[in-house]
């Protein structure tokens, strides 16, 4: 990495401003999931144990600028209390002088969490000017002697606590859990070992179009499943039936079908899906081959094509995977993608899981300690398989 650690900052005696990204779900006040809070330990305890303090900056939700309790980071904080051995206080605001007196009374050993740095207009810099974003920047700045991005699901975004801050502090670094995302991210796509398989999923293709486009240019199979294979389907002239389709991409996939020929790469479409009279868990249902008729849509990869894609997968050095095979939140068409996570985790590759739904299926399936690596940034990770310079990112090798 072209650009400082955490462990390249001496933390003794400071105050450290850390991004962190505690954007976690939340239900009676309770966090129902705290993998992204838990991803952040390894670089939170780093600091308390070389004898610094922190100030803590997250988002959570859509608060759209305004101060929106609904979105409070309170339960963030308290579920980060029960799993450091620190005192941790959440500041009633995010910037302004009551905050300012908290992180002046910090100790080393203690822990600050704003509140949601969204709560502010200027965070987003939307319906604000730039010089009023730079001026929150400032604030912020000066809550930390250095600052530490440990953010990587929000590095695609210039907002002011990750790319705007790092102005106005002079020593700025990547914490452990940004290091290892682009080391793996970055590795994978700059130098990825052969053979290299894509699995890409998903409901759309048009979300998906310039990760397709770019890994086509390094990959050595492309695995699609989910929605969006059936608008592959129309670009080959299939019937699909009432499955999922983007009509205004089907001449975009017949170019992408093309590019893969005229590249010689294996873009693998499946063989046989599982469909469904209607959209619900308790539909009818039966296997078909590449034909879908009229009242029918296809929800799930069938049995045939889990095969096929399993042995390539079996064959890979290197594996990415974005996007479900189906629509695994209804149990009847889950098959396909917990069999892809089964054959990925059985693999002898190195395997990325890149976000979003991804990430989910593979929890759901229990197999996360088999992947090497399940990237926290749903959007971020897409960018970056993209090819896209990710704004946070940028703003630490600009130091």
């Amino acid at each position: 990495m072209n650009k400082m650690t955490l462990r390249d900052l001496d933390v003794q005696g400071k105050r450290v401003l850390m991004r962190v990204d505690f954007n976690v779900p939340v239900k009676d006040g309770k966090v129902t999931d705290d993998t992204r809070i838990t991803a952040a330990l390894p670089s939170i305890n780093y600091v308390l144990e070389h004898g610094g303090s922190l100030v803590l900056m997250s988002h959570r939700g859509r608060p759209n600028g305004e101060k929106n309790m609904e979105f409070t980071l309170k339960p963030a904080a308290d579920r980060l209390a029960e799993l450091v051995d620190a005192k941790v206080t959440l500041a009633p605001d995010v910037i302004g002088p009551e905050v300012k007196a908290l992180v002046d009374g910090l100790k080393a050993g203690e822990i600050l969490v704003l509140e949601n740095v969204r709560f502010y207009k200027e965070e987003e810099g939307k319906k604000c000017t730039p010089e009023e974003q730079e001026a929150f920047a400032r604030e912020l700045a000066g809550f930390g002697d250095v600052y530490v991005d440990d953010a990587f699901g929000t590095a695609h975004r210039a907002h002011a606590s990750m790319a705007v801050v790092t102005k106005y502090i002079d020593q700025c670094a990547a914490g452990f859990l940004l290091e290892k995302e682009i080391e793996y991210l970055g590795k994978t796509l700059e130098a990825p070992e052969k053979p290299f398989v894509a699995i890409i999923g998903g409901a759309k293709i048009s979300g998906k179009i310039d990760v397709v486009t770019n890994l086509m240019k390094k990959c050595d199979a492309i695995l699609i499943g989910g929605g969006m294979a059936y608008t592959f389907y129309k670009a080959k002239g299939l019937s699909i039936g009432n499955s999922l389709v983007e009509e205004d991409k089907v001449e975009l996939a017949r170019e992408i079908l093309a590019q893969a020929e005229s590249k010689k790469v294996k873009l693998m479409l499946p063989v046989d899906n599982i469909a469904a009279d209607r959209f619900a868990a308790d539909a009818a249902t039966k296997i078909v081959g590449e034909t879908i008729e009229d009242g029918w849509m296809a929800l799930d990869i069938g049995p045939k094509t889990i095969e096929l894609y399993s042995a390539e997968i079996a064959k890979a050095k290197t594996v990415v995977w974005n996007g479900p095979m189906g629509c695994f939140e209804m149990a009847p068409f889950a098959k396909g993608t917990f069999a892809i996570c089964q054959a990925v985790a059985d693999s002898d590759s190195v395997s990325i899981i890149g976000g979003g739904d991804s990430v989910a299926a593979v929890n759901q399936s229990g197999l996360a300690d088999k992947m090497s690596h399940v990237s926290t940034g749903g959007g971020a990770s897409l960018e970056f398989m993209e090819g896209k310079q990710l704004p946070g990112i940028v703003a630490l090798t600009d130091k």
